[in-house]
């Protein structure tokens, strides 16, 4: 120990940085038992004869001659908490279709119908009416069918409420990406609108050390810190007629993993050169829960919440045929991701 050097103060401050696993949700231990499950059930076969399947790394593709039908299953996660403690579901349903649609969009997959699955403790006309119109909004914003549902009611299992659902999505042989990316491709990302539907049990931690949910919001947009944290996550639909005409080779969706998402694209470098800049909420949670960088980008978006690779010759056109910019690259190496001086 060097001279003025003060144990305490450096064992406080390392118990004070919070990480999403010590918020409750480790992504080492998630993604472990999710390859446990796919072991489990034998993965997807390949593809071949009408009626067999494949898995992409964002949706289930299943051969039916002509094309290919896809199916995402996804939920809301613990923003529901959040819509909770402030009464407030009427943009959960657009969540939970966001979460499903962006997933298929990934893929190389137009959505086309969905169901939801919804288990309560107790039924409650005043937040199903809600849950449904934040449903039937998302699904009118990813222009798809809203088919149907299920609602249980479950006391001894559901604490609350739980939202779920299903995506069915449809696209030809030749639309689905391959998703893999080249060294040498460019990177086009596209704004997120906020924390979307991930990380929210690490923002909820970091959010709620000093604050209530009802508190005014410290910073500008929202009158509530629970109504910044409830801004609904956006729907990407309408990339994926552009990325089709610009020959995108593989797209990712920045949910949870964060930037790490980007390596579903292949082993390869991925160097984020100019990201979106991070809205106000995430610097209010690092802030709050004293995260590092590293942690951030390893559980948010921070700003940035699609990405696609594309030849770096059709990516100013791919960005100018949309609302999306060119963000970085990709170089030959191992997957890792670089951005803003992290190595992730």
């Amino acid at each position: 120990m060097t001279e003025g050097d003060d144990p305490d103060k450096d064992d406080t401050a390392a118990d004070d940085e919070l990480t999403y696993a010590d918020a409750g949700v480790d992504i080492d231990a998630s993604e472990a038992a999710t390859a446990a499950l796919v072991g489990a059930v034998g993965g997807g076969v390949g593809v071949g004869e009408a009626g067999e399947g494949t898995d992409s790394d964002y949706a289930g593709l299943l051969d039916i001659g002509d094309r290919y039908l896809a199916l995402a299953t996804d939920g809301v996660g613990t923003k529901l908490l959040v819509a909770e403690a402030l009464g407030d579901y009427s943009t959960i349903g657009i969540d939970c279709i966001a979460m499903n649609v962006n997933d298929l969009v990934a893929a190389g997959v137009r959505p086309v119908a969905f169901v939801d699955y919804l288990a309560v403790e107790e039924p409650d006309e005043r937040f199903a009416e809600q849950v449904g119109e934040g449903l039937s909004r998302g699904a009118e914003l990813a222009d798809m069918a809203l088919v149907g549902g299920e609602t249980a009611v479950m006391p001894d299992v559901i604490k609350g409420l739980d939202l779920a659902g299903t995506c069915a999505g449809l696209a030809p042989k030749d639309g689905v990406f391959d998703g893999s990316a080249r060294p040498g491709d460019a990177l086009v990302g596209w704004r997120s609108s906020g924390i979307h539907s991930n990380g929210l049990t690490l923002a909820r931690e970091a959010a709620t050390r000093e604050h209530a949910y009802d508190d005014p919001c410290p910073f500008d947009g929202y009158d509530t810190l629970g109504e910044a944290l409830l801004e609904p996550t956006r729907i990407y639909t309408d990339l994926l007629d552009p990325m089709r005409d610009h020959g995108v080779h593989g797209a990712a969706h920045i949910t949870g993993g964060g930037w790490t998402n980007l390596e579903r694209l292949g082993d390869n470098r991925y160097v984020v050169t100019d990201p979106f800049d991070p809205q106000p909420v995430f610097e209010f949670v690092q802030s709050e829960g004293n995260v590092t960088d590293e942690e951030m980008h390893r559980t948010f978006n921070m700003g940035t919440g699609f990405v696609a690779a594309v030849d770096a010759d059709d990516a100013d056109a791919l960005a100018a045929a949309t609302d999306g910019r060119v963000i970085g690259h990709v170089d030959d190496g191992e997957g890792h991701v670089s951005i803003r001086e992290l190595e992730l």
